[in-house]
């Protein structure tokens, strides 16, 4: 509320303070220097007459002053507002660049994540192979068993066949010496009976004496005849039944070749099989270390983008630092320039 009877060395008192203070002496900050009290009309006008005594040389300074005020408040309000914006640009560079590498770390854990299913699948895989694996070469080793079995068998048996060989050599060597045994007493026989003829005529007699005992050699010479006969019959019999044995002893052998045979070529597929199992299991292992140095590279890469977004904050706290400084340098400058 303003008062009445302000004089003009209470006016004068109060602008000669704020002039000691480096203040402008305006209306308004001589009314609050006098406690906010007294027409402003009546300040204006003590201000106007103690300028005018003073010669005018007050007020260009100042005019002086207010000019400067007026540009280093334009300048720091231009500053203020450029770096405004470029904070603004910074801090909307930085959020786009944290949007960004929040995606880019989201897809890099969604690939993590497919590549830790992939090498779990992997070696899910590749366990059940090394499985197979040892239940294909303990089929083999038992298959190996059986083949190195059977050629056993086939060489007892091919012994066997020779034995028999050699057995129905001998049975026809006796049957041939059996039937020359035979003719020759066929031829001798042959021979007495002429003998005997020759000698009939002349010694009829004596033939007729020696009948009896002729005959009883006859008798018992046809008695070895046919022991001969039946003895020819048994080895003609017994080379059959070798023969018999010797055609089943060669089927037998046959069948036992077809079955090594078939078992050789079994174990040359399971051989295959294995072969084929062993270039899966190094193709799998090689498929592992790729995806295990994959993964080192999204994790060196992860790494990378993790200091690139530490950097980003580091640079936009300092712009933020730089702004202070700036605010604080330009409230500095304009004090210094009011005390100036």
């Amino acid at each position: 509320m303003a008062r009445t009877g302000l004089y003009k060395s209470e006016v004068k008192k109060a602008r000669e303070s704020l002039l000691a203070q480096s203040k402008y002496p305006s209306v308004d900050a001589v009314r609050v220097e006098l406690g906010n009290t007294g027409s402003k009309t009546t300040i204006h006008k003590y201000l106007k007459e103690l300028e005018e005594e003073d010669g005018g040389s007050t007020r260009h300074k100042i005019e002086i002053s207010e000019a400067l005020q007026n540009l280093i408040s334009r300048l720091s309000s231009q500053l203020q507002d450029e770096a405004n914006a470029q904070v603004r640009e910074i801090r909307s560079e930085s959020e786009a660049k944290d949007q960004l590498h929040t995606e880019q770390l989201s897809v890099l854990h969604t690939k993590i994540e497919a590549l830790g299913n992939q090498v779990r699948l992997s070696e899910s895989t590749l366990l059940l192979e090394k499985s197979a694996h040892h239940e294909t070469q303990i089929t083999l080793q038992n298959e190996t068993i059986v083949r190195h079995t059977l050629m056993q068998q086939v060489t007892d048996l091919n012994d066997r066949l020779a034995e028999n060989e050699t057995h129905r050599q001998s049975l026809e060597e006796k049957h041939q010496h059996a039937r020359d045994a035979l003719e020759h007493y066929r031829q001798s026989v042959k021979e007495q009976r002429e003998q005997d003829q020759r000698r009939h005529e002349l010694q009829i007699q004596q033939l007729q004496a020696e009948l009896r005992q002729v005959q009883q050699t006859v008798i018992i010479k046809q008695d070895e005849l046919s022991k001969l006969n039946q003895e020819c019959i048994r080895l003609s019999t017994n080379l059959s039944h070798a023969q018999s044995g010797l055609s089943d002893e060669l089927d037998k052998s046959q069948r036992l070749a077809q079955l090594l045979q078939a078992s050789e070529q079994h174990g040359k597929m399971l051989e295959v099989q294995l072969a084929g199992k062993e270039t899966l299991i190094k193709e799998q292992n090689d498929q592992a270390i790729e995806i295990t140095r994959q993964m080192k590279s999204l994790s060196a890469e992860i790494h990378g983008l993790q200091l690139e977004l530490a950097t980003a904050h580091a640079k936009l706290e300092a712009h933020g630092s730089i702004s202070v400084e700036l605010r604080e340098f330009m409230s500095k400058t304009k004090i210094n320039a009011l005390v100036e």
